[in-house]
This record gives C-alpha cells, structure tokens and sequence, in this order.
C-alpha cells in the first residue's frame, strides 16, 4: 500500500498515512483538524544485490576506435603533496 505525505500549515506537522490508491486524499488534519494539503515526498526505490549496472554492462569492455587511441609518452602530473614526495621518488 502506498505511503502518502500530508502536511499542515496550522500545525506544521507531517503526516505519513498509507492509503490505497482508490481512496479519497485527507482532508482533515489527524492532530488539530485544520486542512492539510498533500505534498510529494522522496521514493523508497532502492536498487540492492549485483545490481543492473554490474550484471549487465561491467564485463563487457568498450571498443577503442583506432582515431581514439594515442600513445602518449608524458611524465605523470606533480604531486600535490609538495616537494617531498614519496611517490616521486618511487617512479624514478
């Protein structure tokens, strides 16, 4: 059953009711009985498990196009650690 968000501008208060979707909107307030208008609310869709993305598109890998591919032989960029840094020391 659907959960619906109602909210009220006398009492500020917000009210989660679950409704069949056939029903009426509330109209009344549950706490102070003045109107109450309904608002949209965030979905509760989650995707949980391996997921679409892993099952369907990870093992594949892309095409290169041979206009794409370039074989660049630069240095890597600077470390922003400063000018002590380990890795540089490391790749040389």
């Amino acid at each position: 059953m659907p959960v619906y968000e109602y909210e009220c501008p006398a009492c500020e208060i917000v009210h989660e009711v679950q409704q069949r979707m056939a029903d009426d909107p509330l109209q009344d307030c549950p706490d102070c009985g003045g109107p109450v208008k309904k608002i949209m609310s965030r979905s509760s869709f989650q995707l949980k498990g391996g997921g679409w993305y892993a099952d369907g598109y990870s093992s594949a890998k892309p095409e290169k196009s041979s206009k794409t591919e370039s074989k660049k032989t630069s240095s890597p960029p600077p470390c922003k650690s400063g000018g002590s840094c380990p890795c540089a020391t490391a790749s040389s």
